[in-house]
């Protein structure tokens, strides 16, 4: 698995820390060979415009853990109820519950925050959720299971917030391991160009 996610990140030409602390280490594989994969993978061709929409919508997908389905209801939607569709889409993105748990530092990467959601280790407003997609609001607190600070997916995450600081939007007390939505995301610090995807769905 963690070879095939690192494959992706170079074919698609973007380092979208799919796999945790390793992104962000000298181990990385898109740092060292920030290339395509295969014997052509140092010549890229210069893609098409329908190209790079199709570029960015894959980047986006793998960067979130989206289906094709998810993806397309979620520009559906900011294409038929929003002016703002740029903003509407991010704010759509960044408050799935397992983002909040990864820009908190919760959990190291995405992938990781939706198993650890799906296994029911995380509460909001005290409530258990289980649905990675969950829509949270301004206001809601986020907390890890009591039960479940004990697992070893948290062990030394006390330590690792230490020296974490969370985007503006989020409130993350270290001291609880648990943060609050302070308001709605206005920018994405992820790798990819959302306007040709939304191009690609205006079509």
């Amino acid at each position: 698995m963690k070879k095939i996610l690192e494959k992706k990140e170079r074919a698609l030409g973007a380092k979208l820390f799919l796999k945790a602390e390793r992104c962000a280490s000298p181990k990385c594989a898109f740092t060292r060979r920030a290339y395509r994969p295969g014997m052509h993978g140092k010549t890229r061709k210069a893609l098409s415009e329908y190209g790079r929409q199709l570029l960015e919508k894959q980047k986006l997908k793998i960067s979130y853990g989206l289906n094709e389905r998810q993806i397309k209801k979620i520009f559906e939607k900011a294409l038929k109820k929003s002016t703002d569709i740029k903003n509407f889409i991010i704010q759509e993105l960044e408050t799935r519950l397992d983002n909040v748990v990864f820009k908190l530092g919760l959990a190291p990467s995405r992938r990781v925050a939706r198993q650890l959601i799906s296994h029911g280790h995380f509460l909001v407003n005290g409530k258990k959720v289980s649905i990675p997609s969950f829509k949270v609001g301004v206001g809601s607190l986020i907390s890890i299971r009591p039960q479940s600070k004990n697992l070893s997916n948290f062990k030394d995450l006390s330590a690792a917030l230490k020296s974490y600081q969370p985007p503006a939007w989020l409130d993350l007390d270290k001291e609880k391991m648990e943060g609050r939505v302070l308001a709605l995301p206005e920018t994405s610090e992820s790798a990819f160009d959302i306007s040709p995807v939304i191009d690609y769905y205006s079509k």
